[in-house]
């Protein structure tokens, strides 16, 4: 177990904290699958450390040289060689793509020519294809690196015909908002009908129901998509505005619609860690420079700042953490706390009637007598053995 200090000025401790981070996971042999690695100089994980602590010193280089605080045995263009260095990939959770224009006239500052089979290469070449084209290649990725999942959740950007049906084939099912849109139709009862035309023709459920619809379509036209699949089209109400309506759709119809609505609220997680990164971790706001290696670096080191924060949190505050024994712990804990209680409400309960009241040990005793013999027989054997009953 670790903590990440809170004190800024706590050098020594957020150091510590951070070695073992990285010794724990061992984030250097994953650095060096990723071809991170030192040519001459100053070691990598000298540099990678030390940009590392810096996110939880709230102290960036430049204040550093400012106050005279800066003391490691390192140049400032060592710092900035490594952010721009192009032969070096960066540790990520699953994976990420900055993308990019390829339009000539939206491109600012010098444009560089890779190697197409090299790590920046391939970056730049993603950085320029269709936003759902990328997506599809980084869930390829993180399938061939060994990652593991039930459901792809996205919203409505993702969320066309193409983009559900082809997960599908890749054995993952999709849990999607779905675009509102006229353009997008959906195969149902035998007729093609956008998510409007579904919604107007059914009807509604009633009451307190947690969605107001759900029905059957197939998702995907031979002709654009190679094929359809079968999914299900769930409507909620809109916590925003009552009157008006959200659409689910999801390709594993063996879901209940309660936990299609349930599951798909798991991707408000990437909201919060966007909003993390980028009010405490500085995304977007530490590094302003053009050069799209620096910019993949910076992006890399505050996702790693991100997960060095999770582990501590979940390390530091939750008991879960411990396995099964979490659950002995936790069925234990309730037992004791009942047990606790019946043991001093025999004490505290005569002594309050003895002083608002002024009354006898006998009238106390006759009370107490009463009141115990009321209580259910469960309570009654958890009362210590010299209680009267």
């Amino acid at each position: 177990m670790f903590i990440v200090p809170s004190e800024a000025g706590n050098k020594q401790e957020i150091s510590n904290s951070i070695s073992r981070f990285i010794h724990a996971f061992k984030v250097g042999s994953l650095l060096k699958k990723c071809n991170c690695k030192k040519e001459k100089g100053i070691p990598f994980m000298k540099l990678f450390t030390y940009i590392l602590c810096n996110v939880f010193r709230d102290r960036s280089m430049y204040m550093q040289k400012k106050t005279g605080s800066f003391r490691e045995d390192f140049s400032r263009n060592t710092y900035y060689r490594f952010l721009r260095s192009a032969r070096s990939n960066s540790f990520i959770p699953i994976n990420f793509s900055l993308l990019a224009s390829s339009k000539e006239e939206n491109i600012l500052g010098e444009v560089k020519s890779y190697d197409r089979r090299s790590l920046a290469g391939k970056r730049r070449i993603m950085a320029q294809r269709k936003g759902t084209d990328v997506m599809i290649q980084l869930i390829d990725e993180a399938m061939k690196a060994g990652h593991k999942a039930g459901y792809v959740l996205f919203d409505s950007w993702f969320s066309n015909p193409h983009q559900i049906v082809e997960p599908k084939d890749k054995g993952l099912d999709t849990i999607a908002m779905v675009k509102i849109s006229s353009r997008i139709s959906y195969e149902f009862n035998g007729e093609r009908r956008n998510i409007k035309q579904i919604y107007n023709s059914c009807k509604k459920r009633r009451g307190r129901s947690r969605y107001l619809l759900s029905v059957p379509v197939r998702v995907g036209q031979d002709k654009k998509d190679g094929h359809s699949v079968d999914a299900g089209i769930v409507c909620v109400r809109n916590r925003i505005n009552r009157k008006d309506w959200l659409a689910l759709v999801c390709t594993d119809m063996s879901l209940r619609e309660e936990d299609i609505i349930r599951i798909y609220g798991k991707r408000w997680d990437i909201e919060v860690f966007f909003k993390t990164c980028k009010s405490f971790l500085n995304l977007g706001s530490e590094y302003h420079g053009l050069s799209y290696d620096a910019l993949t670096a910076h992006v890399a080191l505050v996702f790693t700042g991100y997960m060095l924060m999770s582990v501590a949190k979940r390390d530091d505050e939750d008991e879960r953490t411990l396995g099964e024994l979490f659950y002995f712990m936790v069925d234990e804990a309730a037992d004791i706390t009942f047990s606790q209680s019946m043991k001093i409400l025999p004490d505290a309960m005569p002594a309050s009637i003895r002083t608002v009241f002024q009354a006898s040990e006998e009238q106390i005793n006759t009370f107490m007598n009463d009141f115990i013999s009321r209580l259910p027989e469960y309570m009654q054997k958890s009362l210590p053995a010299d209680t009267a009953a």
